[in-house]
């Protein structure tokens, strides 16, 4: 098939640090490319692939401080796409709802997967003016706030399958927060399960701009505590060991998570998992084989003397039965081949 694959333009494709929406298209995309198929990836012209690069900015936005409007590239992108639309098969978005206007109003099949919270009041009206666009959630739990979106699958993501492998020979000793300090990451809850199991715990997390204010406030006054290490945003390089070196992932969040990358980073190391069970948790968690899915602090205070009872190389293996690129990639294929198949001569839009 040809496809179109339209990244977000704040990150590169990967992107070189955290960024999560940015590395689920770029393993989407090298898969589907590993699998014969003709891939355009449209984003930020330092992304890296092995597709057709259309670059739609000179670098990722967030690294470009000379651009101060994001929404005029992005703009210009879904242009360029618009215009080229018919060199494809199928568009693939991965922008939310910016493309349900424009491309609601032609003729070529897309979709659009939703990679963020959709539990906004302000999110109503828009999927009930849009409710035929195809759209797919990356767990069940996602949909609960819309149930008039056309929400063609649930694909859940995945990591190609080496990126992440358990370290052999290294000793698991620690308690592991990853990915961002936010308030509904709950870094703190975090730092207060380790501090009361005795446990250190290693933090690499970014702080982005908007959380300086939350981390500094805080996190910060917390990490003064001898058995709290504050590293940083790591790369995925530093990711093996970060991950293999610890008793487990500790992902206390106190929101809707659509699906938390950072479990199954976790799990393609070996590592279990504890987490709030909120959002995908319980979808993503096998139950006392990849993790623990708790309801309160006392619950996960208890999980962390349970971790080393979990199998390591059992953890791997229901990461390679679940989560891999591959998996990810061919049922992103499947839901593109039914979609191609159906009439299409422009969806109706509830305003017209």
């Amino acid at each position: 098939m040809r496809i179109a694959q339209i990244a977000p333009l704040t990150e590169a494709v990967p992107p070189k640090l955290y960024g999560g929406t940015e590395r689920i298209v770029s393993y989407i995309t090298e898969e589907l490319v590993a699998l014969g198929h003709d891939v355009t990836l449209f984003a930020s012209g330092d992304s890296i692939t092995r597709a057709k690069l259309a670059p739609m900015c000179r670098k990722a936005l967030r690294l470009d401080p000379s651009v101060r409007d994001a929404n005029a590239p992005l703009n210009l992108m879904l242009e360029e796409v618009y215009r080229r639309r018919h060199d494809f098969d199928l568009l693939h978005f991965h922008l939310d709802y910016l493309p349900f206007p424009l491309f609601s109003r032609q003729s070529v099949p897309f979709v659009t997967t939703l990679h963020g919270r959709l539990d906004l009041p302000e999110l109503q009206p828009v999927f009930d003016a849009f409710s035929q666009v195809p759209v797919v959630s990356i767990s069940n739990d996602q949909r609960r706030p819309l149930p008039q979106a056309n929400f063609a699958a649930t694909i859940h993501h995945g990591l190609p399958e080496r990126l992440l492998t358990p370290r052999p020979g290294v000793t698991p000793g620690y308690l592991a927060f990853l990915g961002r300090i936010a308030p509904e990451k709950r870094c703190d809850r975090a730092i207060e399960i380790a501090i009361a199991t005795n446990t250190p715990l290693k933090i690499a997390a970014k702080v982005d701009r908007v959380d300086v204010d939350y981390f500094e406030s805080k996190i910060k006054p917390m990490l003064a505590h001898p058995l709290i290490e504050f590293i940083g945003e790591i790369d995925e390089t530093q990711k093996p060991g970060f991950l293999s070196g610890a008793i487990g992932l500790l992902t206390p969040i106190d929101w809707p998570e659509p699906f938390g990358l950072v479990m199954i980073e976790a799990m393609a190391c070996g590592t279990p998992v504890i987490a709030f069970r909120h959002g995908s948790v319980p979808e993503v968690i096998d139950e006392g084989l990849t993790g623990f899915a708790v309801n309160s602090m006392a619950e996960a205070i208890a999980a962390v003397g349970r971790l080393r009872g979990l199998p390591r190389a059992a953890v791997r293996a229901r990461f390679e039965e679940r989560f891999t690129a591959r998996r990810m990639a061919e049922d992103y294929v499947a839901l593109y081949e039914t979609l191609a198949r159906q009439e299409r001569p422009g969806l109706a839009v509830a305003a017209e």
